[in-house]
């Protein structure tokens, strides 16, 4: 009778491993559930001589050690992903086996990394081990969301399901994040655009002024003072412009290893992001609608609320909601519902609040944490373009301030010559 070894949560949250002496894999699954576990991996084991790697000589064996090197560059994009995880869905719900799945996918894949990740999961895959642990050897392409969905889907028999709510959840995911950077970028145009206007009026065209100004005004007179204060901003960058560019990269830099590095960096630009007057509330909303689907497909997916909620703490990409998770999730293990401690943090919205305790009262915890990141991505498209109507005013008049600043330096010694010409 085979071996199977098990990894499974028990109520507590708390991991468990052991092995079963059983027929089947299923069989090895209903023993756990009847122990009072939820199984996370079930998985035969190998013969002591299967796992040394078997005899010298082997076939497979040179390749299990030694990976080829490829020349494969970049990564899998979320596009590319997602379609494969919807081709994937659709074959293996026509009955087509996953690793005759995977292979057609392979050979019709015209993106060389995705292609590669492919065929690397299909020999782990036929070398015994599941779908879900090949998925977790390649963490730059997979995430633990979606390792640990296609876990679920493998232990509940509804892998092509999972598949499908997978595809689904980037789907949106991606669209939302679409509709964010479409937003920012005509303000980076436009501050692009005012940067170069204003380097090349600083650098070539104040410099000549000066020297006109110089030739037409007497010694003894001095230029207005915000003329003078203009001039000296320019002198400033054309002599120094390699100290101000290497500074400019030199903060940027900084800023972004104290971010990425420190704690108190991270926690302090995420709050920064979520109390802007005016685009902290379309964060807001795009995190708490992350959230919310992140969790609701996880949990209807047949993954743990104690593990759902982990994952989620790790994939939410902020660190303030993290740790309103965090709290969520310590509150959930003691035993409490979900409504206190989300209540408790002050990050979520009250109408957020009351239909997850709706949720929970009715059972229906994952379809109403579903419908509430659909609301907020609504009120996310909303906001996106009042955003975006809002924004286009502002820096227009925002550059024409600028530009029209240093017109008038300039204007102020011509009109002071005039005054004195006419008298």
């Amino acid at each position: 009778m085979p071996l199977f070894n098990y990894v499974a949560l028990d109520k507590t949250g708390k991991e468990k491993q052991g092995t079963l002496e059983v027929d089947s894999q299923k069989e090895a699954i209903n023993r756990i559930k009847e122990m009072g576990f939820h199984p996370t991996s079930v998985t035969e084991a190998k013969p002591e001589g299967a796992a040394k790697g078997g005899k010298k000589g082997a076939p497979g064996k040179k390749g299990a050690k030694k990976e080829p090197f490829s020349f494969a560059m970049g990564s899998v994009g979320t596009k590319d992903l997602c379609t494969f995880t919807r081709q994937l869905a659709t074959l293996v719900d026509a009955g087509l086996p996953l690793l005759r799945g995977m292979q057609v996918l392979s050979k019709q894949q015209k993106n060389p990394v995705l292609k590669k990740v492919i065929k690397d999961i299909s020999t782990t895959v036929e070398g015994g081990a599941t779908f879900s642990e090949a998925l977790a050897k390649q963490p730059k392409t997979f995430d633990k969301l979606y390792v640990n969905m296609v876990k679920a889907g493998e232990l509940g028999g509804v892998l092509e399901v999972t598949l499908n709510r997978l595809a689904e959840f980037m789907e949106k995911a991606e669209k939302i994040k679409g509709k964010v950077k479409a937003a920012m970028f005509y303000p980076v145009a436009v501050m692009v655009v005012a940067c170069v206007i204003v380097y090349v009026l600083m650098v070539y065209v104040i410099p000549k002024f000066k020297m006109i100004f110089s030739d037409m005004l007497g010694k003894g007179e001095s230029l207005p003072e915000f003329t003078q204060m203009v001039m000296a901003i320019s002198d400033t960058i054309a002599n120094n412009a390699g100290a101000v560019v290497g500074g400019v990269v030199a903060f940027y830099v900084a800023f972004k290893m104290i971010v990425a590095k420190t704690k108190w960096g991270r926690w302090g630009w995420d709050k920064f992001l979520l109390i802007l007057p005016v685009l902290g509330p379309v964060i807001s909303k795009v995190a708490i609608s992350r959230f919310t689907r992140t969790l609701g497909t996880l949990i209807s997916s047949g993954v743990p609320i104690l593990q759902a909620l982990n994952i989620t703490k790790e994939t939410c990409g902020n660190v303030i909601i993290s740790r309103a998770i965090d709290g969520v999730y310590n509150a959930v293990k003691e035993g409490e519902t979900i409504v206190k401690p989300l209540e408790a943090c002050g990050v979520f919205p009250p109408m957020v609040i009351s239909m997850v305790d709706v949720g929970e009262q009715t059972g229906a915890l994952p379809e109403m944490l579903i419908r509430i990141a659909g609301t907020y991505d609504e009120e996310v498209d909303n906001a996106v373009s009042a955003l975006t109507s809002l924004i286009e005013p502002i820096m227009i008049v925002f550059l024409a301030v600028v530009v029209g600043s240093i017109v008038i330096a300039m204007f102020m010694p011509l009109i002071k010559l005039m005054d004195k010409l006419g008298s």
